[in-house]
């Protein structure tokens, strides 16, 4: 595939996933809704794989990848569901762009991690800003948005470090094989919190609902994640990171033009907060590089 073509799929789905959970959930069955969702990806990407003829692995090394992958697709997700009950799609997807930036502050508690630079700091510093202008605004509007914003970004800190944890586990697993053994053994807790929920067994879903599901499990969980991986095995981290600050503008439009979603203006001034952190703390290496190769050459 073309990597234009992939780079365009990743901000696409990225953007339009957050709507998609909405709508996906908007009969009130959130955990069956994306316990389904899950489901039917894992049995695509199980097609896929056998029509490569590969196989899943499954050595201790492998199985603790695909556990250290749980907290971000299990946790990140059952959360994410919850929240899109009472948060508008695009402060979602605003919320969960942050996520380089909590990765950047937990690998500063972790050994061998790179020290976090001025800018970073910077960054940080602004997400918070951000983050609390969204929460002030939250109480002013009603009581209801502030446990969903809580919930966004304790899914978003999950996502964070079940990343870093794959990471640091290192099995040299494919995107494809990563995805599926995460996905299958995220599939009994899916299963288990909707037994618990008390959700009905048969999953209520709007026709919108069932078509956000199909689509978020065919591209939202298989097709884009495979995508993403490939983009970022053939471009620079900086292109790559372009997408976090790109998709969350996206999805903003997306949710007032498709879903008459009206953010008020103090949800506005968090989330442009919440961009700029994210600017600063992405490229302020690369400005600093430019800044010190100008210096070298005027000397």
């Amino acid at each position: 595939m073309p990597t234009s073509a992939a780079y365009l799929i990743v901000v696409l789905v990225w953007a339009t996933t957050p709507l998609a959970i909405k709508w996906s959930a908007e009969a009130g069955a959130p955990i069956g809704s994306v316990m389904l969702r899950m489901l039917l990806a894992f049995l695509a990407g199980m097609v896929v794989l056998y029509l490569l003829r590969r196989r899943l692995r499954r050595d201790k090394r492998a199985m603790l990848s695909y556990a250290a992958a749980v907290p971000g697709v299990f946790g990140a997700m059952a959360l994410s569901y919850y929240a899109s009950m009472t948060l508008p799609s695009g402060m979602m997807s605003v919320i969960f762009g942050m996520a380089p930036l909590i990765s950047g502050l937990i690998l500063q508690c972790l050994p061998g991690s790179v020290t976090l630079r001025r800018w970073h700091w910077l960054g940080c510093t602004l997400g918070v800003a951000g983050l609390a202008v969204m929460f002030a605004n939250s109480l002013v509007l009603g009581a209801a948005l502030v446990p969903a914003l809580l919930m966004m970004l304790l899914a978003v800190t999950l996502f964070s470090i079940s990343g870093i944890a794959v990471q640091r586990v290192a099995a040299g697993l494919g995107p494809l094989e990563q995805t599926l053994g995460a996905l299958g053994l995220s599939l009994p807790c899916f299963f288990a919190l909707w037994l618990a929920s008390g959700e009905p067994l048969s999953i209520p879903l709007s026709t919108r609902g069932f078509w956000s599901v199909l689509y978020l499990a065919l591209f939202g969980s298989l097709i884009g994640f495979l995508c993403y991986f490939l983009i970022l095995s053939r471009l620079t981290a900086a292109t790559v990171a372009l997408v976090t600050l790109i998709t969350p503008v996206l999805a903003l439009g997306i949710g007032m033009l498709l879903n008459q979603e009206q953010p008020s203006l103090s949800m506005l001034i968090g989330a442009a907060l919440i961009l700029l952190a994210l600017g600063a703390y992405l490229f302020g290496d690369r400005l600093a590089r430019l800044s010190a190769v100008r210096e070298t050459q005027r000397s």
